[in-house]
């Protein structure tokens, strides 16, 4: 079994299409050329240069070692991790048909694999760090086996997706060399930022558990200018916290919050609890958080609601901490001890 990450869009944007037609694309415009007839990487990086004249040649030959690898090193059976980019998580599949060429697209679609996703969203936070290295490369497609990933991944697979025991990390073997597919470690481009946001998440896991994510929740919303009321642990009547703007709480918007911080992603029927809460309750909006996310079609579904619901997944929560975070009282911040550190971004970002 070789393990294979695909990227759906620098910024997700092709992530639903993967989930809801089970395919994984390769989604480089106006790549309108069958890869398997192409008789070598040359042919391919000769393709390239001509729809990218404005390109470099090693932009090139990294984007032909990707594409390549898609169309003639790619297996049945193997399996794909898909980092997700709307959430905090990992999809998992495995491939179910050989390469396809579509010629009439629609572009950039041309080009494409059948993938059973059997895993759902993996919160990030369920991997070692080494293998979240791998997964943080500034790759759109490549193989990822630096230490063991591949049996690794697969036997946290038949495991339900449970973290490593000790004994399983200390027998990662050292670093094999590598063929001429590109490797995730071997990018030389990794992002910094997605690993420092696996580091946060660990600590708020083990620092904000169960009803603590909900202090937290609340603590950022009042960071924000609302007051609000928080629901003791236990059971809360459908609303961890009830929020308001203006003076007192008086204001606009009335908020109905719930916060998950179980496993498993969230479904369509228990964000539907939230809504007849919030109608319970009197308040306008209703704001849902999950640490384990959203199922992949409850943000779909609920767009009739956009203007009465908000979801906040992990990832979301992440964006409100950190724009919040100097106006966090004393005790949390303690807590949860962050640095602001710049840098220069990549071009990929």
């Amino acid at each position: 079994m070789t393990l294979w990450m695909v990227r759906a869009g620098s910024h997700g944007e092709q992530e639903q299409k993967f989930l809801d037609e089970s395919r994984i694309y390769v989604c480089w415009e106006e790549l309108t050329v069958d890869l398997l007839g192409l008789g070598d990487r040359q042919a391919l990086i000769a393709a390239l240069a001509q729809r990218y004249p404005d390109e470099k040649q090693k932009a090139l030959i990294n984007w032909s070692s990707q594409i390549w690898a898609f169309g003639h090193d790619m297996q049945p059976g193997d399996w794909v991790v898909m980092p997700s980019k709307l959430q905090s998580g990992l999809y998992f599949g495995e491939i179910t048909s050989c390469y396809h060429f579509e010629p009439e697209g629609p572009d950039p679609y041309f080009h494409w694999r059948s993938i059973h996703w059997f895993s759902g969203l993996i919160p990030r936070s369920s991997f070692p760090q080494d293998i979240l290295y791998s997964f943080g490369a500034f790759l759109t497609i490549c193989r990822v086996q630096r230490n063991d990933a591949e049996a690794r991944v697969r036997a946290m697979g038949a495991n339900q997706w449970q973290p490593e025991t000790v004994s399983a990390v200390l027998a990662v073997p050292e670093p094999t060399s590598m063929g001429e597919t590109i490797d995730a470690t071997e990018a030389g481009s990794v992002n910094l930022e997605e690993l420092a946001a696996d580091q946060v998440e660990r600590l708020i896991e083990a620092r904000f558990k169960g009803h603590g994510l909900t202090e937290l929740v609340e603590a950022i919303l009042k960071a924000e200018g609302y007051s609000t009321y928080r629901s003791p642990e236990g059971a809360d009547g459908g609303a961890d916290i009830l929020a308001g703007g203006g003076e007192l709480g008086f204001g606009k918007p009335s908020i109905c919050v719930e916060v998950k911080s179980g496993d498993g992603p969230v479904d369509r029927p228990t964000v539907d609890k939230l809504i007849g809460a919030g109608q319970k309750f009197g308040a306008e909006k209703c704001l849902f958080v999950s640490w384990s996310g959203f199922k992949p079609n409850v943000q779909k579904e609920l767009a009739a609601s956009f203007f009465k619901v908000r979801l906040w997944s992990r990832k979301d929560l992440l964006v409100k901490l950190y724009a919040n975070y100097e106006r966090l009282p004393e005790g949390i911040r303690l807590e949860l001890p962050l640095k602001r550190v710049w840098m220069v971004a990549s071009q990929s970002d």
